[in-house]
C-alpha cells in the first residue's frame, strides 16, 4: 500500500508556514520534540519516543567464532526494520531505499565511531568472541526516524548486560545471572544523530522535521556527534548545495542538542538502575502514567497489623452495651413484619403520588361502570320496542322472502340476544339454500 501523498493545498500551507517561521505542531525552528525513554523488564530492551515516533530496541548476544582478519575483536550487528504497523507506506518483505540508507547510517554512527570497545568482547582469541546484535523496530512513524533510532540504539547498548564468563584451559563457562552478576558493555562515548531539513534550496532550516515536513523538504543534513563535540559522521542528501556557514551553524546546534539528550539518557539509566537495586517495580507496564485510563493500578496503602487484638478489646470495652432485643415481630402493615430495632418499615405503604393515582383509578372505574349500566338499559328498552315486529330476511338473487315470527324469549343480556338472532338467521339461510338446490 502506497503512502497517501500530500495535496497541493497542504504543501503550499506547510511551505508558507515555514516562511513565516511557524510549524504545524507549534515548535520553533530549532526546537526538538520531547524525548521519552522507558525500559523493559530485561536488560537491553527499551522504547524511545521522539514526539509520536516510537522505536523499540532490543540487544542480544551469543558466543561465535571471530572474523579471520580480526581474531581478538567481537562482532557488532545492527538491523532496523520498517513494518506496516508503523506506516502504511512500508510494505513487508521489501527493502526500500530508505531502509538501506538508514541501516548504513546507523552502522556508521555506532560501529565506525568506535563507541563500543570490541576487544573487550573477546573470550578466547581466535576461537570465541561475543557477537552483539542490536535490533530496532519502528512502531510508529511521525518523521525523523534516524534520530530516534540512534538514541534507542545507544540507550539499549548502555542498558545491556552480557553474561559473565570464565576460561579454564580450553573450557569456557558461561554463568547465569543468578550465579554471577551480568557485565555491562564497555562504551567510550554516546554518538547521537541530529537531523536538519532545508527548504527552498537551503533558505530555511528546521531541526527534527516531522513526517509532513519531510515530504516537502528539499534536502536533509544528518550530523552524528557526542557530548565532547566530536563529529562521528555527517551525511547530506537531497541534492542541495550547502555553504560552509550553514554546516557550521548546524554543527553548533547539534552540540547543544546532543548535550541535552546525553544528560537525559544518563538520568534515565541511573533511575532504572536505582529502581532495580531497591527491588521496586520496573518494566514497560510501570512506565505508563497513572493518569491514563489504560493504567489500572493504585498506590498501595500500608496497614499496621501490630496489636490488633488489644485494640479490638479496647474498642469493645469502650462501646455502649447493646440495647434490649425484641424477639417478638412487630406488624406494621399487612404482609410486613419487623424484628429488632430499626426504623419503621414502610414497604406496604403507598406514596402520595401512588395514592392519588389509586383514587383517580377508582373514580374512573365508577364512571365506566355507570356508563355500561346505562347502555345495557337502553339496549333492553330497544329490544322491547321491536319485540312485536316481524323479522324479514331477503335475498338479492331471488325474490323469495322468508318471514320469521319472533318467539317469546326471557329477558337476557344484550350479548346473549344478539348471538341468538345470528344463529336463527343462519338456520333460515341454510334452509332456503336447501330448497333452492332441490328445485334445480
Amino acid at each position: 500500500m502506497k503512502a497517501t501523498p500530500l495535496s497541493n493545498c497542504e504543501r503550499r500551507f506547510i511551505l508558507r508556514a515555514i516562511e513565516e517561521r511557524k510549524r504545524l505542531d507549534g515548535r520553533q525552528c530549532y526546537d526538538y520534540r520531547n524525548v521519552r525513554i522507558s525500559f523493559g523488564a530485561d536488560y537491553g530492551c527499551c522504547i524511545v519516543e521522539l514526539g509520536k515516533t516510537r522505536i523499540l530496541a532490543q540487544v542480544s548476544c551469543e558466543l561465535v567464532p571471530p572474523k579471520p582478519n580480526r581474531p581478538t575483536e567481537g562482532i557488532l550487528f545492527f538491523n532496523l526494520e520498517l513494518s506496516p504497523m508503523a506506516a502504511p507506506g512500508f510494505e513487508p518483505g521489501r527493502q526500500p531505499e530508505l531502509l538501506v540508507k538508514l541501516n548504513r547510517l546507523i552502522e556508521r554512527c555506532l560501529r565506525n565511531s568506535k563507541c563500543i570497545d570490541t576487544e573487550s568482547l573477546c573470550v578466547v582469541a581466535g576461537e570465541k568472541v561475543w557477537q552483539i546484535r542490536l535490533d530496532l523496530h519502528l512502531l510508529n512513524h511521525d518523521g525523523n526516524i534516524i534520530d530516534a533510532a540512534s538514541i534507542a540504539g545507544i540507550v539499549a547498548l548502555c542498558h545491556f548486560r552480557r553474561p559473565d564468563v570464565s576460561v579454564q584451559g580450553e573450557e569456557v563457562t558461561v554463568y547465569t545471572p543468578e550465579e554471577r552478576d551480568p557485565v555491562p558493555l564497555s562504551i567510550h562515548h554516546m554518538p547521537i544523530c541530529v537531523s536538519f531539513a532545508f527548504f527552498q534550496q537551503g533558505t530555511y532550516l528546521l531541526v527534527d522535521p516531522s513526517e509532513r515536513e519531510e515530504s516537502v523538504m528539499d534536502g536533509l543534513l544528518v550530523i552524528a556527534m557526542n557530548k565532547h563535540r566530536e563529529i562521528c559522521t555527517i551525511q547530506s542528501s537531497g541534492g542541495i548545495m550547502l555553504v560552509k556557514d550553514q554546516v557550521l551553524r548546524c554543527s553548533k546546534i547539534t552540540a547543544v542538542k546532543v548535550a541535552e539528550i546525553t544528560d537525559l539518557i544518563q538520568k534515565a539509566l541511573e533511575n532504572d538502575q536505582k529502581v532495580r537495586k531497591e527491588g521496586g517495580k520496573f518494566g514497560f507496564a510501570e512506565s505508563i502514567p497513572n493518569q491514563k485510563i489504560t493504567a489500572f493500578k493504585m498506590e498501595s496503602a500500608t496497614v499496621d497489623t501490630n496489636n490488633v487484638e488489644e485494640q479490638a478489646e479496647e474498642i469493645i470495652t469502650k462501646a455502649d452495651p447493646p440495647s434490649e432485643v425484641f424477639a417478638k415481630p412487630i406488624l406494621h402493615t399487612p404482609g410486613t413484619a419487623q424484628i429488632g430495632e430499626g426504623m419503621e418499615n414502610s414497604w406496604g405503604d403507598l406514596e402520595e403520588s401512588e395514592k392519588e393515582e389509586a383514587v383517580e383509578e377508582e373514580g374512573e372505574s365508577e364512571v365506566t361502570a355507570f356508563e355500561c349500566e346505562k347502555i345495557e338499559t337502553e339496549d333492553t328498552s330497544t329490544m322491547r320496542e321491536t319485540k312485536d315486529e316481524p323479522i324479514v330476511l331477503s335475498d338479492s338473487e331471488e325474490e323469495e322472502v322468508v318471514i320469521l315470527e319472533p318467539q317469546e324469549l326471557p329477558k337476557k343480556t344484550r350479548t346473549q340476544t344478539s348471538s341468538k338472532q345470528e344463529t336463527t338467521s343462519k338456520k333460515a339461510f341454510n334452509k332456503r339454500r336447501k330448497k333452492k338446490r332441490a328445485a334445480h
